[in-house]
């Protein structure tokens, strides 16, 4: 069945509202990428009726433009009112409910394949490539009736439910790692800071001429700015120097296990501690530090730089200006607090007890997108 023959695709408003009526505005940005909107900001319909999308609460909004529409842009209307207003790049889906069910829809439209079928129909050039919609017109999809789509949809919702509870979950963490470490930043007085370079034995930046001169295919692994995410190494992407290299030109930032990857560019002062795993390895334009273990633990400025603090230092706030490419020397001499190691190991406990919980919400996210996926094919297929 034919999506055109079952919903209305960009369909104008049944009834004009009056120009005094308040209606949900929604520019792109209301629009996001796990099905879901924003109620919308209120506006009189007068001021919002010319050059804008109209829509419904309830109906299926499609960001056409590249790359919101790659990106998942596509979720259901809930606004604070009846109608709605928002961006010219939206296609508007209004299903015939005696046919259709809303939910069933949405979750067909959220699919891989139908992204990708989508995206191979894009017209025009560049930033400026768009869905059209004969694409949404002639999409075909099975359409049982319609109490087995609202079965269908129900199950694929709780679902998304549980995926929405582990990710604000995550999101939680991430904000009370970022407060553990500034309750403890914050008891400080100035006499419990030291430059940087204080901290450190080692301090010196991974390979940045000509790196590619030593790449074989398989190797000793480097770490590029990529790889650097906070408090975590991502080790998919790798690239790899020969031995002969890592042992004699690149020898100087070999990694140990318990250094700090510090990225420069990009987003620059995001740092990663050295797993055991990628002891022996290098690094490509990241600052590599080694923590004097008789001053600072590895984990704690590892958690200090990826801080607000952390941020401010990086950023040239303290010093007044802003630096696209952090450097060695800037590291070296910038003033950190710096706390007992007895202080700095009671907030490494409890930063660890928050990752191990993080560690099992992220195996719970990783097994519920495989259990949607399979939901998905299964519904799609008639095997639900």
């Amino acid at each position: 069945m034919a999506l055109g023959d079952i919903a209305d695709i960009n369909p104008r408003l049944p009834e004009r509202p009056g120009s005094e009526e308040l209606v949900s505005f929604l520019p792109m940005a209301g629009l996001g990428t796990d099905g879901s909107t924003e109620c919308g900001e209120e506006r009189p319909f007068g001021e919002v009726s010319r050059g804008y999308t109209p829509f419904l609460d309830g109906d299926l909004l499609i960001a056409k433009i590249t790359p919101c529409f790659q990106n998942n842009k596509i979720g259901q209307a809930r606004i604070g009112r009846r109608v709605g207003v928002g961006s010219t790049e939206f296609h508007v889906v209004r299903p015939r409910s005696h046919v259709a069910d809303a939910r069933y829809l949405l979750h067909f439209l959220r699919r891989d394949q139908v992204r990708l079928e989508g995206e191979r129909r894009m017209t025009g050039s560049g930033g400026q490539r768009r869905v059209p919609v004969g694409f949404l017109e002639g999409l075909d999809l099975p359409l049982p009736p319609l109490s087995e789509q609202q079965r269908i949809a129900a199950v694929l919702d709780r679902v998304d439910t549980l995926q929405a509870a582990t990710t604000r979950a995550r999101q939680l963490n991430v904000a009370l790692i970022q407060g553990v470490v500034e309750r403890h930043l914050g008891s400080l007085a100035l006499s419990d800071y030291r430059s940087f370079g204080d901290c450190c034995t080692r301090l010196t930046v991974g390979v940045v001429i000509r790196p590619a001169s030593h790449y074989v295919e398989a190797g000793v692994p480097a770490l590029r700015t990529t790889n650097v995410k906070a408090g975590r190494i991502d080790a998919t992407d790798l690239v790899y120097f020969s031995q002969a290299a890592n042992d004699g030109p690149l020898a100087k930032s070999k990694l140990l296990a318990g250094d700090l990857v510090i990225a420069r560019t990009g987003r620059p002062g995001v740092t990663a501690v050295v797993p055991d795993s990628l002891a022996g390895g290098n690094a490509i334009d990241l600052i590599v530090a080694t923590p004097n273990p008789t001053v600072a633990h590895p984990l704690y400025l590892e958690a200090l730089m990826n801080s607000t603090v952390g941020r401010r230092l990086v950023s040239g706030e303290q010093r007044g200006q802003i630096q696209q490419h952090f450097n060695v020397g800037s590291l070296r001499a910038a003033l950190i607090p710096v706390p007992t190691l007895a202080v700095q190991e009671e907030l490494v406990d409890r930063l660890l007890a928050i990752r191990r919980q993080d560690q099992l919400q992220e195996k719970r996210q990783v097994q519920l997108i495989g259990l949607a996926d399979g939901l998905q094919a299964r519904a799609f297929a008639g095997q639900l």
